[in-house]
């Protein structure tokens, strides 16, 4: 363990710039599968993975790739949501009666939730896509929610972190920055416990 906190301590940013440019070598497929397989594992670090894809391939491809990633995530467990509804999904309302007021809520609003919660870095996207899914809403209206409330969140988190190097010379941006997530933090706590 104190190895590993003294090579953590000894990181440069030239050794991190050196490892996000072999990353960004392997071409766009790391930059859009780490944040594929977040969609699936809420415990992986969506925005490391976004920071690290801004700063490996450049603000824009970074951002897209990004986007296609946790897009397409998003998508694949919709539809899996979808599908086990069919079966499961009255069982799983009467199992969590607590959750009903969020499956109403998405059922009546539909594209508002999943917009505002998609455009928070930190609210639970494997629970809304899963709630989504076992919701009435059309396909067509939760992807369009999800595209647009994505690229909002992944635009500012690749805006934010696309240039460590200037982060460290100007540490305003490291002050803004962690004022944005804390701020994306807090809205979606607030959003998040006024569904609760």
């Amino acid at each position: 363990m104190s190895s590993l906190l003294s090579f953590a301590k000894s990181i440069t940013l030239d050794d991190i710039n050196s490892l996000l440019h072999r990353y960004s070598e392997l071409g766009p497929l790391p930059g859009i599968m780490l944040p594929l397989l977040e969609a699936f594992l809420p415990i992986l670090p969506l925005v490391v993975f976004v920071v690290a894809n801004a700063s490996a391939y450049g603000m824009w491809f970074g951002f897209l790739y990004s986007w296609i990633g946790v897009s397409i995530g998003s998508l694949l467990v919709f539809m899996i949501a979808r599908k086990l509804s069919v079966r499961y999904g009255d069982r799983i309302r009467l199992r969590f009666p607590k959750a009903q007021n969020f499956f109403d809520w998405v059922d009546r609003k539909g594209f508002t939730p999943i917009f505002i919660l998609s455009c928070f870095p930190f609210s639970p996207s494997v629970l809304i896509n899963i709630a989504a899914g076992m919701s009435k809403i059309p396909l067509h209206t939760f992807v369009t929610a999800v595209l647009l409330g994505k690229a909002v969140m992944i635009f500012t988190l690749s805006f934010l972190g696309h240039d460590l190097n200037a982060m460290v010379e100007n540490p305003w941006r490291i002050v803004m920055a962690v004022a944005v997530l804390v701020l994306l933090w807090i809205g979606g706590r607030k959003l998040e416990s006024r569904l609760t």
